[in-house]
């Protein structure tokens, strides 16, 4: 049994304590939030997809709750510390982790900009323990089917791909500040600028439009991402939608031999368009979070270094959505090297 302490109980971590609770392979040891009030369930965060955030942790009996990271670092009696700490906090409170010699699980994104990354990603590689960045959408029932269609051409090459990923403002001091979470090109649209990056690697350069709205920072972004093997691939991500607007993530990608489409909004998300025919895929109705964590828990028990994502990995995903921002700003394609 892998002993998790949990850092940081906003709507994430909540998430995350909800399948620690339900996996045989974890036991939750302790949590940790700087508020008392969630600390002890008197508040609580919200989630903007059905399932998220669902856990109170009033619920927790026996467990050491802190208020100070440091403290549940230095516990003794934990394996595992998952960090779902603000964006600008990740570089201070992830590099303590992994200097714990405990196993460390870090929300994505790695961390509010690309030389912040690359620290926690070098450090990933000095740390004793495992470490795993939460990129979801790798591990996401239906995008993982998708990139495993992508890389043994089941369909042929791909002719385009677009994704797309649109919400309404989260609210909150945090996701307020743009300086603080990078607005929706960090926090959301990253999702999907990692999910480019695992499909199709690193692209030649990129192209985007968007703006801000609510934050200082950009909260609806459109990206072509440049390749020389595939035509086309494009992402836009937003949360900037009028209140009411229920939060989708959707995909359309086009292959030599069928269309491959998903969209969260249908009660059958995916489908397969073939030969003058739609088929549908079933899809497994756990999420992306509940598979990242049992493999990271899997990865822990084998003492086997993560393959799926890795710290560089989150690095390049972090540097490709600064390429996309500086496009925005200066109205320009930005190469990468």
């Amino acid at each position: 049994m892998i002993r998790v302490g949990v850092v940081g109980l906003g709507m994430m971590g909540l998430t995350h304590l909800d399948i620690y609770h339900r996996n045989k392979r974890s036991e939750i040891a302790a949590i940790c939030d700087s508020d008392p009030a969630r600390l002890h369930g008197e508040a609580k965060a919200a989630g903007n997809i059905e399932g998220q955030a669902t856990f109170g942790v009033e619920q927790l009996h026996n467990v050491k709750r802190y208020t100070d990271p440091a403290e549940l670092f230095a516990d003794a009696d934990i394996d595992m510390v998952d960090v779902c700490l603000p964006t600008h906090l990740h570089l201070r409170f992830g590099l303590e982790a992994m200097r714990s010699g405990k196993h460390v699980m870090l929300e994505k994104p790695l961390a509010r900009t690309a030389a912040d990354a690359l620290k926690l990603a070098e450090g990933a590689e000095q740390a004793q323990g495992l470490v795993l960045i939460a990129h979801c959408m790798r591990f996401w029932p239906g995008w993982s089917w998708l990139r495993d269609a992508i890389a043994d051409q089941r369909y042929g090459k791909v002719l385009s791909a677009s994704f797309r990923r649109v919400a309404t403002h989260p609210g909150g001091p945090f996701y307020l500040d743009g300086e603080r979470s990078g607005g929706a090109a960090l926090d959301l649209h990253i999702h999907d600028t990692d999910f480019v990056q695992f499909c199709f690697g690193m692209p030649k350069s990129v192209q985007s439009s968007g703006f801000a709205h609510i934050t200082s920072a950009i909260d609806h972004i459109v990206t072509q991402y440049h390749y020389d093997d595939v035509p086309l691939v494009m992402a836009e991500g937003s949360w900037s939608m009028a209140a009411g607007f229920t939060f989708n993530m959707s995909y359309t990608v086009n292959f030599e031999q069928a269309t491959l489409a998903y969209d969260l909004g249908r009660p059958e998300p995916l489908q397969i368009y073939r030969e003058g025919t739609a088929q549908t895929m079933p899809v497994d109705a756990v999420m992306g979070y509940d598979l990242e964590i049992d493999y990271f828990l899997d990865c822990i028990e084998r003492g086997k270094r993560p393959e799926t994502v890795t710290p560089q990995d989150a690095y390049r995903s972090v540097k490709l959505v600064e390429a996309e921002v500086q496009s925005v700003a200066e109205g320009r394609t930005v190469a990468l090297e």
